[in-house]
């Protein structure tokens, strides 16, 4: 139901990019080539597959709420979870403003992903399609797990900021999963594992203080 391949088309994009430029990136990086300017037409390829999922859910919808939903929920939750992991990388690289509440983090509460979904959340009395808690959490999980990546890919591109950013990040979020009191076995496995996203980043944002492309105080922070 809902298109997977919409990172793989991001990355192969970054790969196309990547072809092009100088084994050093310090030398091609320059003001009018900037990671925005390179982001910016992704982010809107990106939200164009995201808003035809957003149908799709919408079609889901009108089906499952016809039937139980814990009986049926195990046939669409993988993918649901997917869809809001792109939901929320879009929205932490500067997409899907328009979305978000004043004040909110860089990426979307389960109420904002709810409304933009146009789908309640963690229903308790009603018996009818939702979106769980435990599959947005799910979800955050996989964007730290790709926000990871990303950080090992924006240093091909010459941008060293990005790790620094994501670095701090998925620290904040991780803090956040650790004052839960998880009772989904899964949600708990998942979540420990978020820990090695952080070192992984960690290391690339130390390595990059080593030579010098970022200042040494931003390994620490």
């Amino acid at each position: 139901m809902i298109d997977n391949s919409i990172f793989e088309n991001l990355q192969a994009k970054i790969d196309e990019e990547t072809a092009v430029r100088d084994e050093d990136p310090r030398k091609l990086y320059s003001p009018e080539l900037t990671p925005r300017h390179l982001i910016n037409p992704l982010l809107d390829d990106a939200t164009r597959e995201i808003i035809a999922q957003r149908d799709e859910v919408a079609r889901l919808k009108t089906v499952a709420d016809k039937h139980p939903f814990y009986k049926y929920n195990g046939v669409w939750t993988r993918e649901l979870q997917n869809l809001v992991t792109s939901i929320e990388l879009c929205a932490w690289l500067g997409g899907l403003e328009e979305y978000k509440g004043t004040g909110s983090a860089s990426f979307l509460t389960i109420e904002e992903v709810g409304k933009f979904l146009n789908v309640p959340v963690n229903l308790k009395e009603q018996d009818a399609f939702h979106l769980t808690i435990e599959e947005y959490l799910l979800a955050l999980i996989g964007m730290v797990e790709e926000l990871s990546r990303l950080a090992v890919n924006s240093v091909t591109l010459g941008d060293y900021n990005r790790p620094v950013q994501i670095g701090k990040f998925i620290k904040d979020l991780f803090a956040g999963f650790q004052l839960l009191n998880l009772k989904n076995d899964i949600l708990r496995k998942r979540s420990d594992g978020i820990k090695y996203s952080v070192k992984k980043v960690e290391d690339v944002v130390y390595d990059l203080s080593l030579r010098n492309l970022i200042p040494r105080g931003s390994a620490a922070a």
